[in-house]
């Protein structure tokens, strides 16, 4: 009969450990990426009573719960964040704790950038990736920190191609005098400033042939260039084929200007591979769309993650550039891992290790951009728990005052 004491005092012990797990996950119900954690009871030893065959046995009580911490997907938000990631599937973005000197593992997905551009996690670790180095960014090499370009200025970018998608009118007329179309396209030198090339389109009196010329203004140079002039054939369906894909493209060559800017050399893209960016056929003539590949110097505007755990970055000339990717841990006994606090998990002498790579690839679940994970604890399932525990606890105690009872009265019997 007495050993109901300590049995009930275990099964106490034991359902206020359980008592705290819930009440930590109801206390982590709004925390981002937080995994719910559930209490797992057995039974301590039991005694044979009698001759020894187990015919009455009587155990010692329930031992400490063990904790099992479930990594089960939780809901994904819309959040306004720039540098907010959510991770759908399995795995963890991957931390250095300076403060711990190791790697960590988060599910949280609130991110930032600090003074020195690198960017961190909501409570100060470094994420882990690979950066872009000289414009290329390489994911095959080891991850490090990712760093972004905060306050920097974006080098101009000398152009040295353009095109027109468009078409010139099958019946434009020979005149006189001749009808004519004319366009413009703004292009930079190598200082990032901006000038406008004009490409001038005439009705030749030859059938399907226009005549061109390409000109730059004479204000931004010390000596005018020559225009480029040339004509261009179409067949009988409206499809240029003089140039042919295979020949030269018309080149603009620009020297001495005024600022100080390098030479510059345009070439006029006249087809998309083999096929024509020209046509001509019965509509008015017009342009449906142009391209140029230079770029003004630009600053940093802001930096966002998109899909997949690319880092973007976004410069005042309108250009977005990948400035870094996200590592992924991929784990495969995640429960085994140790909570220590700020949405982290660290090695236990359980867990396999780590397989790092790249979201979306070797089993590793994907990162979505302008998202959060919401914590996966079930707040009924919790309510029902925490009755349940409840109830236990209250049983045991009974067991407790009942067990003083019958002790009260057997030591009551030599009076």
């Amino acid at each position: 009969m007495f050993t109901s004491f300590s049995t009930a005092l275990s099964a106490l012990s034991a359902h206020a450990t359980a008592i705290d797990v819930v009440g930590n996950n109801l206390a982590n119900l709004n925390t981002p990426g937080f995994k719910t954690s559930v209490v797992s009871f057995y039974d301590l030893v039991t005694q044979s009573l009698g001759a020894g065959l187990g015919e009455t046995q009587v155990g010692f009580g329930v031992g400490r719960p063990n904790t099992i911490r479930q990594f089960s997907q939780g809901a994904i938000k819309t959040s306004p964040g720039e540098l907010d990631v959510a991770i759908q599937g399995d795995g963890f973005l991957v931390l250095r704790d300076e403060i711990r000197g190791g790697l960590v593992y988060s599910r949280g997905g609130n991110l930032q950038v600090d003074r020195f551009g690198n960017l961190l996690s909501s409570t100060a670790q470094r994420v882990q990736g690979w950066t872009e180095t000289n414009g290329v960014l390489s994911t095959n090499g080891a991850t490090g920190d990712i760093q972004v370009p905060v306050g920097s200025v974006k080098a101009p970018i000398a152009s040295t191609d353009f095109s027109f998608d468009m078409n010139l009118n099958a019946a434009a007329t020979t005149g006189p005098p001749p009808d004519t179309f004319s366009t413009s396209i703004e292009i930079f030198d190598s200082l990032g400033a901006s000038h406008v090339v004009t490409v001038g389109f005439t009705k030749s009196a030859t059938p399907n042939v226009w005549d061109y010329s390409v000109t730059f203004p004479d204000a931004d140079v010390t000596t005018p260039i020559t225009p480029v002039t040339g004509s261009l054939t179409f067949d009988a369906t409206g499809r240029m084929i003089d140039p042919a894909p295979t020949d030269p493209f018309p080149s603009l060559v620009v020297t001495g200007l005024n600022n100080g800017a390098a030479d510059i050399a345009l070439e006029w893209e006249l087809y998309k591979g083999l096929t024509p960016r020209l046509t001509q056929f019965a509509q008015p003539s017009a342009v449906s769309a142009n391209q140029q590949n230079g770029f003004p110097a630009a600053q940093l505007i802001r930096v966002g993650i998109g899909s997949g755990g690319v880092v973007l970055a976004q410069f005042s000339n309108g250009q977005q550039v990948v400035v870094g990717q996200l590592a992924m841990a991929s784990i495969r006994n995640p429960e085994s891992l140790l909570s220590i606090g700020n949405n982290n998990y660290a090695l236990s002498a359980r867990t396999a290790l780590p397989a790092i790579g790249v979201p979306g690839t070797g089993g590793r679940g994907t990162v979505s951009g302008g998202s959060v994970e919401n914590s996966n604890v079930d707040i009924a399932r919790e309510f029902t728990n925490l009755i349940v525990l409840q109830r236990g606890y209250q049983a045991n105690a009974r067991v407790i005052t009942t067990v003083d009872e019958l002790s009260q009265e057997t030591i009551a019997l030599k009076r």
